[in-house]
């Protein structure tokens, strides 16, 4: 027999809790289930979550339409200490310009980034796939059907963003070296 009396959660720790377990991102709709409310409570509840989490070590993340629980951008390098782990990798200036392309105009096919570079993208494509900072979305409906890409939420935890309504607004009348630099944060 425990001798522990049950204490009432709060819905942001309840909410807290579940997205701590969770071994990928979630629908909201997934928790209300799990909470047996509506997607509009825990809505709210995220919404209170994120504000608590504010002043703390951890973030609410959002991506097409899921949520998941992450260490806070600013903790990069002392996280990366304890691990023990080589300073995040460098992103080459292509890679840099052509997540840019991405991030802004997804879902987008690689003849399209092509188009807007000038260049071809095949190796700059595989290397951002092979890290994860890209995926595959879907199928254009033209001519061929060429692959949708698309960032992941690793591309918004590798910018410290925490949806990609937080992108700077894009100026097509700045100089492409500074829209690089926007992205290097």
């Amino acid at each position: 027999m425990s001798d522990l009396t049950p204490i009432e959660l709060s819905l942001p720790a309840l909410l807290e809790g579940l997205l701590f377990v969770a071994a990928e991102p979630v629908a909201p709709s997934q928790l209300a289930v799990a909470l047996d409310l509506n997607v509009t409570t825990v809505e709210k509840g995220l919404e209170e979550l994120e504000e608590q989490l504010r002043t703390r070590g951890l973030r609410l993340q959002r991506h097409a339409g899921r949520i998941q629980l992450t260490t806070a951008a600013e903790l990069a390098e002392p996280v990366e200490r304890f691990l023990g782990l080589e300073a995040t990798s460098r992103l080459s200036r292509a890679a840099l310009e052509t997540l840019a392309i991405i991030a802004y105009q997804q879902p987008v096919t690689r003849p399209t980034v092509d188009a807007i570079r000038g260049v071809n993208s095949d190796g700059v494509f595989k290397s951002l796939l092979s890290k994860g900072l890209l995926q595959e979305v879907g199928r254009s409906e033209g001519p061929g059907r060429p692959i949708l890409f698309g960032t992941t939420p690793m591309f918004l935890q590798h910018f410290g963003l925490n949806s990609l309504s937080e992108l700077p607004p894009l100026n097509l009348q700045v100089e492409p070296e500074k829209d690089v630099d926007l992205l290097k944060g």
